[in-house]
């Protein structure tokens, strides 16, 4: 059987992440943010905004079934599918010749807040440029294409990551009777200043009572969602075993730099998978959410079945980033594929373990010979068009703040309505529109919008301004905004810049007047109040709100906040026995334990933690 490359379809369960929010992130989402005990630069290439992306929050808990559309690579060993709407993931590896996944590839596809841009999902080998987090495209298309390589195709992905205003390429193939599937990510700098670079290849594995993630290391860097990284002994207490965690946990292997870089997850057969690379891709991990109440809440909450995660990135740890000079290219290769080692080794001592799964590795010269061969075809143009992305790469292109690359088309008809704004700028006039334009970002449009004069321009002249560090130049822009016509959108963004948080409330207040239909604006208004001590107008503004929006978790939760704080404890009690469910729940977030913890102390009652408000990452007590 030769290499093959097809389009297909995958029907399955979905919970989509629905429309993007109307509203700008201008907050970043770093759970990592404040970390002790290291002599890491960590604060190197953080982000303060998420500019010009919106979050994905618009999404429910049922899933409905969909179709996919994939992209699946084939030979006689394997059959790799990669799902093209959601960041080209890589969703199926399955071993041929035994029929066995060797990803997690659960049967739904649950999204839930875990992302840079809150919707994201467990299963596949998720690809992670941007900054520390799931990546801002994780479900958003693709553009693919069909390139040819040395004697079998290529499926080429790409697209424009909007932050770090750079392009991603990813190119797989699996050559005929290859035992591994071959990707070769490209990180090419366009500008004239060196940019921070953050990449991890984040890869789920079915977590059993017996599977053991090993990795060429005796110490890791241990990161416990404590705010606390330390330097450990590597098997550690677990020997390895994700099983035997019981609160969440990350791993980031040490691995020397005379080795290669590699991490494997098996059974208790010796069977399951291995990640190998060249060494430009150094860093290993593990993570794992642990078997104590909190992480089988979360493990339930995710899609049901227990799993682990192998991850790769260029630095030593997720908390850091790497700087990518001007006009420089980074790229290396990565091999995914089954291993299957002596189960007694497997399971034996540390070191023998590590030495089976090294014999059994594909070999660094197989590698870099792999990644010779990509880097004659990695700038050749595609062939074929397979799937197209968004249109923000050909605005890039069009507007001058990307130069146009063969590889890396990116086509005119991707042009659509979120673009179209721009295009008008680009002509002379930003039209008017509320709500907004989708927000964009970068020094072309700048000199744009000093020209413009309206609220809207002046609305986006501030956002574009606040994604540069020019917080008083946004302040301003968003102050003749509001003044030129008072709107929500500039009056929210002003809240969030207020120095202190009477001011922020009042703004809010303003805006929400303006607005009262949104929960995503509700919601930020509330906090406000309560954030201000204002508890009984919080509860006010509720009784206030349509019942869809009130029906809404979000709001449900200030509800039952401003309810204790008032003594409305028949309220509060009410709604938390009643079954609070808050489908955007965010990683590391325990607003719900907290917000029972509160409701007993108030109560005067000492009721235990229910099971399905118990989302601790941290320990248990």
């Amino acid at each position: 059987m030769s290499s093959t490359l097809r389009l297909d379809t995958l029907r399955m369960p979905v919970t989509a992440p629905g429309p993007d929010s109307p509203w700008p992130l201008l907050r970043g989402t770093d759970i990592h943010a404040t970390v002790s005990g290291h002599d890491m630069d960590i604060d190197y290439g953080k982000v303060a905004n998420l500019l010009p992306y919106h979050a994905q929050n618009g999404y429910a808990r049922e899933p409905v079934i969909a179709d996919l559309p994939v992209a699946v690579l084939e030979n006689e060993r394997l059959t790799a599918t990669f799902l093209l709407t959601y960041g080209g993931r890589l969703w199926s590896l399955v071993d041929r010749r035994t029929g066995i996944e060797l990803l997690h590839s659960p049967p739904v596809l649950q999204v839930a807040n875990l992302a840079l841009r809150n919707a994201w999902f467990a299963g596949g080998v998720e690809w992670n440029l941007g900054t520390t987090g799931h990546w801002a495209l994780t479900c958003s298309p693709l553009h693919a294409g069909r390139v040819d390589g040395d004697g079998c195709p290529v499926l080429r992905m790409w697209e424009f990551e909007r932050m770090r205003r750079m392009v991603v390429q990813l190119d797989a193939w699996l050559p005929p009777g290859s035992p591994v599937l071959f990707v070769r990510p490209r990180l090419h700098n366009p500008h004239d200043e060196t940019v921070p670079v953050y990449w991890w290849s984040n890869v789920a594995v079915p977590e059993t009572e017996t599977t053991r993630v090993i990795a060429p290391a005796a110490s890791a860097w241990h990161f416990g969602y404590e705010a606390t990284l330390s330097k450990v002994a590597i098997p550690g207490p677990t020997d390895g075993y994700p099983a035997r965690g019981r609160r969440s946990a990350d791993y980031f292997y040490d691995i020397p730099e005379n080795s290669a870089p590699w991490v494997a997850a098996v059974d208790h057969a010796g069977r399951g998978l291995v990640q190998a690379s060249t060494p430009r891709l150094r860093g290993r991990k593990q993570f794992f959410w642990g078997r104590g109440r909190g992480g089988n809440r979360w493990q339930e909450w995710l899609g049901g079945q227990p799993y682990a995660e192998i991850q790769a990135g260029l630095a030593r740890t997720q908390l850091e980033h790497l700087p990518l000079p001007a006009g420089q290219t980074w790229s290396w290769t990565e091999a995914y594929g089954p291993v299957a080692i002596d189960p007694v080794a497997a399971h034996g001592p540390w070191d023998q373990a590590v030495a089976a799964v090294d014999d059994a590795v594909i070999s660094l010269d197989t590698l870099e010979k792999a990644d010779a061969a990509a880097a004659g075809w990695s700038e050749l143009a595609p062939v074929e068009r397979l799937f197209a992305g968004s249109g923000w790469g050909a605005l890039e292109v069009r507007s001058g703040g990307l130069p146009a690359a063969p590889g890396t088309p990116f086509a005119e008809d991707t042009l659509d309505e979120k673009q179209q704004p721009w295009l008008r700028l680009l002509d002379g006039q930003l039209p008017v529109s509320d709500p907004p334009a989708a927000t964009v970002v970068g020094p072309q449009w700048t000199e744009l919008l000093e020209k413009q004069h309206d609220w809207h321009s002046l609305l986006q002249l501030g956002l574009v301004r606040y994604a540069a560090g020019d917080l008083d130049g946004a302040r301003h822009a968003w102050r003749e905004s509001a003044a030129a016509a008072p709107n929500p959108w500039s009056l929210r963004n002003l809240a969030l810049l207020a120095e202190n948080a009477d001011a922020a409330a009042l703004l809010y207040t303003e805006a929400h007047d303006l607005l009262p239909g949104d929960w995503r604006l509700s919601n930020e208004t509330l906090g406000a109040l309560l954030a201000a001590g204002r508890a009984a107008h919080a509860l006010a503004l509720v009784d206030r709100l349509d019942s869809m929006q009130r029906g809404h978790g979000r709001i449900r939760l200030q509800e039952c906040r401003a309810a204790i704080k008032t003594g409305a404890l028949d309220r509060a009690g009410e709604i938390l026995r009643g079954g609070l469910e808050i489908s955007d729940l965010k990683e590391g977030e325990d607003s719900l334990g907290t917000l029972w913890t509160e409701f007993q102390a108030a109560a005067g009652t000492d009721e235990p933690l229910p099971a399905r408000y118990d989302f601790r990452m941290h320990p248990e007590v």
